[in-house]
């Protein structure tokens, strides 16, 4: 089955809503100021699964399969974020996501040796990010994630793994490096 047969395949259902992101995204991505925040925000209510209030959607914010992302109230992406939805992206009230932060709910199979990576599908691993997180520029949110209440990613982590609530994490791959609850805390 060749590659586009594979896409048709998977994804006739969502062609329309692919095209309108893909052809309406690119007019309103790079608009600057509180116009192109209000045109994106237009745009994206209607694409997404589900949106809580306003988000500040700042210009350069790249999102692709948005049918499966969630947002809640009180969302700021800021500028070159790039977020696809295949797998699903639920995101809760008060999040922060830095800029150049790339979360992807999708992985290829790579472990059938025996036939190319790029003639397999996608395996859909769905990515959550509970309320009051902040993800620092450049992190990258691997699927299969839950960040938890009031957790921070530092600046340029890989998350592979869960984050717990209030915990800290950095670095490649991100591993506990501070907790806010701890009076005085800082990261080093």
């Amino acid at each position: 089955m060749s590659m586009i047969q594979r896409f048709m395949k998977r994804y006739a259902s969502h062609l329309f809503h692919l095209g309108l992101e893909e052809h309406l995204g690119w007019l309103v991505r790079s608009i600057p100021g509180i116009e192109g925040m209000f045109l994106r925000w237009l745009l994206y209510r209607c694409l997404f699964k589900e949106m809580g209030s306003f988000p500040f959607i700042y210009p350069g914010v790249y999102f692709t399969h948005s049918y499966g992302i969630e947002v809640g109230r009180s969302l700021s992406i800021n500028t070159g974020a790039l977020l696809d939805g295949r797998g699903g992206i639920r995101i809760g009230d008060y999040v922060m996501i830095g800029p150049y932060t790339v979360i992807v709910s999708s992985y290829h199979q790579y472990k059938q040796v025996e036939v190319p990576m790029s003639t397999r599908d996608h395996i859909m691993a769905a990515v959550v990010i509970e309320d009051d997180v902040w993800i620092g520029a450049h992190a990258f949110i691997m699927g299969n994630v839950r960040l938890n209440k009031g957790s921070v990613v530092a600046a340029g982590a890989v998350v592979t793994g869960d984050v717990p609530e209030y915990k800290i994490v950095g670095g490649i791959p991100a591993k506990i490096i501070g907790d806010r609850k701890i009076q005085g805390a800082t990261v080093s």
